[in-house]
């Protein structure tokens, strides 16, 4: 079947996000620097972090919950409270970074609506990811919003129920592998990979696909050539 449905993951696919986590990290683990590493920090925060998802989910807020645990943890609770405050600035500040939209994003998206419908499906706090798309003014590009909790198989079959459409009718488009390619074909439908620069640990995976509803790209902008 044609696709009649292309989705779009948002954080490193259509605007950057990651690197601002990244910045964030590195300015905590400096403000750490008398307890641990900063190579030991980082391990500790990723484990707090992904030890929390089931309780917090995706997202700024949890990473910001996440970041005062573990320093409270690392520092034996023996952490000044002007600390803490400055973590929680530092959660404060992330939340209001700008919105960069990714090159070529608007481009191929004004292209691909007038074929196809276009959702965004993404993960993360649903506050936090309204504003983002805001921010962005991608808005009027997408047919549907889906702000997911989690994106695993049976996350994905629910979408595409909503949407009225079969698996083999669904594109996904973006920069896990395990998020946003796995899940959807293992249901059978299409995905495109987009790598972007850095990727968040937790996303990570080994794993070589062989799959003919399977496209690694080198940029947004190809998806042209294949739909």
């Amino acid at each position: 079947m044609q696709p009649k449905i292309i989705a779009f993951d948002a954080d490193d696919t259509l605007w950057d996000n990651e690197g601002y986590f990244e910045e964030t990290e590195k300015r905590f683990c400096d403000l750490l620097a008398d307890y641990h590493p900063p190579h030991t920090l980082a391990r500790e925060i990723l484990q707090t972090e992904v030890t929390n998802l089931p309780l917090y989910g995706y997202g700024i807020k949890g990473f910001i919950l996440s970041m005062i645990e573990t320093a409270l943890r690392i520092s034996d609770k023996t952490l000044p409270v002007e600390a803490i405050e400055k973590i929680i600035q530092l959660g404060k500040e992330l939340l209001e970074k700008p919105v960069n939209i990714i090159e070529d994003v608007e481009d191929v998206l004004d292209e691909l609506k007038k074929k196809y419908r276009l959702v965004m499906a993404t993960k993360g706090d649903l506050l936090d990811q309204h504003r983002k798309l805001h921010k962005s003014g991608l808005g009027p590009y997408f047919h549907h919003i889906e702000i997911m909790t989690e994106k695993k198989e049976d996350d994905y079959q629910k979408l595409i129920k909503r949407l009225d459409i079969q698996p083999s009718e669904f594109v996904m488009v973006g920069n896990s592998i395990k998020s946003d390619v796995l899940p959807v074909l293992h249901l059978g439908g299409r995905a495109f990979h987009i790598p972007y620069h850095t990727t968040w640990e937790h996303e990570k995976v080994e794993v070589k696909i062989v799959n003919k509803n399977f496209r690694q790209l080198s940029s947004i902008k190809e998806i042209l050539q294949f739909v």
